[in-house]
């Protein structure tokens, strides 16, 4: 468990250097890659999910889940939970630290930005329009969608190698279609890890961390990964 969770926690924080690495490009002042935009955005979360489990597996976890919704959702369907807190920590930890190296690299730069909201863009999801059951249905479809398609991968005569790019695929698709309402978390350690480093670290002209919207993104997610473990299991029969 020692080594999956090693690779659980380096596959996340591969995940968040390039997704919130890719978002603070676009958002920050000064930066190359500022207005470059959403489909430059999602591209930088394709990149990651593609990268981050291939450095979960290489560190020890065969799993490479970096989402705690997902490891919900196959816990549910095997009935096996042993793995599930271990993974969760390990993913939030792992996000965390991506959060703080991504604000490392781009030091100079917050204080370049004026805009708090921003910053927070950087390290957390927010809504478009705020309206939190709605927000909430958001969350819980785009996680869905992406449940069912890891299981379909997962499931199908799919080459170990070519796995991660199909999900990495995936994600990409659901950022395009689904991730315009609220940002499309769609995973509670990649909304949670980040907005704890947002709190925590002496980032210049911050502002709030948005607490209040900030069970929508953990919620979500883990109710979309519950109800596609119960969706799967009725297909199943």
């Amino acid at each position: 468990m020692a080594r999956a969770f090693l690779g659980e926690l380096l596959g996340t924080m591969t995940l968040i250097i390039f997704g919130a690495g890719v978002v603070a490009g676009a958002v920050l002042n000064r930066s190359k890659a500022q207005n470059s935009g959403w489909i430059v955005i999602i591209t930088g979360w394709f990149v990651g999910v593609v990268t981050g489990v291939f450095v979960a597996q290489a560190f020890g976890s065969p799993d490479a889940h970096i989402n705690p919704a997902v490891t919900l959702c196959f816990a549910l369907l095997k009935g096996d939970f042993s793995k599930l807190l271990p993974y969760a920590l390990a993913q939030t930890i792992g996000a965390f630290l991506g959060a703080t190296v991504v604000w490392l690299h781009y030091f100079p730069h917050w204080r370049e930005s004026p805009d708090p909201a921003a910053k927070l863009a950087v390290f957390s999801t927010a809504p478009a329009i705020r309206s939190y059951p709605w927000n909430l249905v958001s969350e819980i479809i785009g996680t869905m969608v992406l449940m069912v398609g890891v299981w379909a991968i997962s499931a199908g005569q799919v080459s170990p190698a070519l796995g991660p790019y199909l999900v990495g695929l995936l994600v990409w698709g659901i950022g395009a279609s689904l991730g315009g309402t609220t940002g499309y978390a769609i995973n509670p350690a990649r909304d949670l890890g980040p907005r704890l480093a947002h709190a925590l670290w002496p980032i210049a002209g911050k502002g709030s961390s948005d607490w209040a919207y900030a069970w929508v993104p953990v919620l979500g997610p883990l109710a979309g990964a519950g109800l596609s473990a119960a969706l799967l299991t009725l297909a199943a029969r």
